[in-house]
């Protein structure tokens, strides 16, 4: 069995292809700072409503400027990613109206805002929801269901979610949001765009009307504490701000008193720490794979997330790995994680995040429903070390 030196030595390409992107992207996001002249004063908070925050409003700039939209939301007043894709598509959609995800069912902790009744969500605001899977149909297939239904909103999940599968490229968005945005022009075109920031040298947000992800995610940097952005349009962004506070006050309101340096400084910080982490599921995965573990994607494919699957076909050795990552964090080692439930998904989950932003998924962590095939899904890295740490104590006592 080939140690772990010998392992990086195989992978040196595609870590150059890495280290590569991260220096277009860390080029992309001074420029966003420069072009946004973001200075030392826009790191202050303010207390009560908020008013003439120009920390905030710059915050909201630099993020428009690197993802290449009109404008943007970014605040530590939207608590995770599916409080954003939730105040983002509510926004968005009226009663009667559709929205179509094309990527199949969205990720687990949206089924209560699509599915459920009596607690505010599309349901109750007679929102109708109907999905296809690009995954496993033909465009002309969806396109039939498209120009029938006309949808409000077309909604696209970039990351795998809780499936065996690769997600989707940032060429594969372009492409098909192209065709979508020619197809139906009067639709909102969605993407939910958390764990893919920065994995590839460009944004695939050309034809996308709302892009949204997590600041304790890729955009975040590993250091911001809370937040998303919703990043688009400039109608879009409107009908959205009027869900984010009120009708009256869009995003006029919204005070923050700790400041804004954490969230630019993490912004910042991304491109490094996305490229550790890419490479850190990288060695991690192709140990696995030398032990014998389907993983996914290959170390031979691009990544379009940082994401890694591994299948298991056993729940026993699937909460034995989950536990080994607990075990080598930084943070509440000595847990031992154990299948439970938690809100806003159907399944068991065992979740590992020993991390010093909690729940954080850009720090390294692993999660995964106790249901067959018994995938894990592992992701994060703030240094590869940490990742290369790891990755050695798999090769010696995982079996």
């Amino acid at each position: 069995m080939k140690n772990i030196y010998e392992i990086e030595d195989e992978l040196k390409e595609q870590f150059k292809r890495i280290d590569e992107i991260a220096f277009v992207n860390q080029k992309r996001v001074l420029e966003a700072f420069k072009q946004a002249n973001v200075c030392t004063n826009h790191f202050a908070g303010t207390t009560g409503y908020g008013y003439s925050d120009i920390g905030k409003e710059k915050l909201c700039e630099v993020f428009a400027n690197f993802f290449g939209t009109d404008t943007a939301i970014v605040s530590p007043l939207l608590t995770c990613a599916t409080h954003a894709i939730t105040v983002a598509l509510m926004g968005l959609l009226r009663p009667h109206d559709v929205m179509f995800s094309i990527t199949g069912k969205p990720y687990d902790t949206l089924d209560d805002v699509i599915f459920k009744e009596n607690n505010g969500g599309f349901k109750d605001f007679l929102i109708e929801y109907k999905e296809a899977n690009i995954f496993k149909q033909d465009f002309s297939e969806i396109e039939k269901q498209l120009l029938e239904v006309k949808p409000k909103v077309i909604f696209i999940q970039r990351s795998r979610g809780y499936n065996w599968s690769s997600g989707l490229s940032c060429e594969q968005i372009l492409k098909l949001t192209q065709k979508l945005k020619k197809l139906l022009p009067n639709s909102y075109i969605f993407l939910d765009n958390c764990y893919g920031e920065m994995t590839y040298d460009y944004e695939p947000t050309k034809y996308i009307d709302v892009c949204v992800g997590s600041l304790i995610k890729n955009a975040g940097g590993g250091i911001a504490q809370t937040g998303a952005y919703i990043a688009g349009t400039y109608d879009a962004i409107d009908k959205i701000s009027t869900r984010f506070t009120s009708p009256a006050l869009k995003t006029e309101t919204g005070s923050y008193e700790m400041g804004y340096r954490i969230f630019f400084e993490g912004f910042f910080l991304a491109p490094q720490v996305v490229k550790n982490a890419l490479k850190g599921a990288m060695l991690i995965g192709e140990v696995l794979n030398q032990k014998g573990y389907e993983v996914l994607p290959k170390s031979n494919e691009k990544p379009n997330d940082v994401v890694k699957s591994i299948l298991f076909n056993s729940p026993e050795k699937l909460i034995a790995f989950v536990q080994l990552i607990q075990k080598n964090s930084p943070v509440d080692s000595t847990f031992l994680p154990q299948p439970s439930d938690m809100q806003g998904y159907d399944d068991k989950i065992i979740m590992a995040s020993g991390s010093f932003v909690s729940g954080s998924s850009i720090e390294l962590s692993c999660d995964a429903p106790i249901k067959p095939p018994y995938i894990a899904y592992f992701q994060g890295g703030l240094t590869y070390e940490h990742c290369k740490i790891v990755a050695e104590k798999i090769l010696d006592s995982f079996k």
